[in-house]
């Protein structure tokens, strides 16, 4: 589906659950006046797995820093029908799993396991919890056997695995990443894509892999210049070679 010139609204019908994401006429602005977001507005369903594509610059990683918070700007968020507000954001931030690009910028502690216990602990869990929470996270990424590895020594792929590990920790609603793919070699990039697709949870991904989008994410979403400009079936959109040229994409 086009958004150029349509305007939709994506608030649920009264008595409906409440998509997992929606985010309605969101604009931001970083404090030298660049403008990174115009206008975005976009929903998610419960268990919707959805990329987010478009070139160098065009608002995704700084749509995605406002899911938990991390940016304020201009317009409507819900998680799970919560606002994202002050007020809410430990109980938006619990429900939200930010995966970074650089999984270093997650990973700081001395061994794997403190590192996925680092958010159970601070939600006040007791002991045998955030054991049970860390083993269950660390199984669903396949790196049981890393738990009293040290995070520095472990390869891109690993880390990567841990890093999302450490969100998976706090049984969060939305899993949101920032360039899963970027910096793996074919064979780390082959693990990760069939974990996402066998982790039972809703996924906002930012990625310029292509062949990941083609073949993991039946719904894309173009941005460009803070813009959401297409939004609809992935294979439809990879089709239109008008619509990518004009937003610097290239199909698989």
């Amino acid at each position: 589906m086009l958004l150029r010139d349509l305007d939709i609204a994506l608030a649920p019908s009264p008595g409906a659950e409440p998509p997992a994401l929606l985010i309605e006429d969101l604009h931001f602005a970083y404090p030298d006046g660049r403008v990174a977001l115009r206008g975005a507005t976009l929903s998610v369903a419960r268990g919707e797995k959805v990329a987010l594509v478009g070139p160098n610059g065009a608002g995704k990683s700084t749509l995605l820093l406002h899911l938990n918070g991390i940016l304020r700007g201009k317009g409507h968020i819900a998680i799970g029908g919560v606002p994202v507000n002050e007020r809410n954001l430990p109980q938006v931030r619990a429900r939200v799993g930010l995966v970074f690009q650089n999984p270093d910028d997650q990973l700081f502690s001395p061994t794997v396991f403190e590192d996925v216990a680092f958010g159970p602990l601070h939600m006040g869990l007791s002991a045998d919890d955030v054991r049970a929470r860390v083993e269950r996270a660390l199984a669903l990424v396949g790196m049981q056997a890393y738990r009293d590895r040290q995070p520095y020594r472990l390869s891109m792929g690993e880390k990567k695995r841990i890093a999302i590990a450490t969100v998976l920790a706090m049984d969060p609603d939305i899993l949101a990443f920032d360039e899963p793919s970027a910096g793996l070699d074919p064979r780390a990039r082959r693990g990760l894509i069939d974990l996402l697709r066998n982790l039972p949870l809703t996924m906002l991904v930012s990625t310029h892999d292509m062949l990941m989008v083609r073949e993991l994410f039946d719904r894309m979403i173009i941005m460009d210049e803070g813009r959401i400009v297409a939004d609809g079936n992935t294979a439809m959109l990879l089709a239109d070679q008008a619509l990518l040229e004009a937003h610097g994409l290239e199909a698989p």
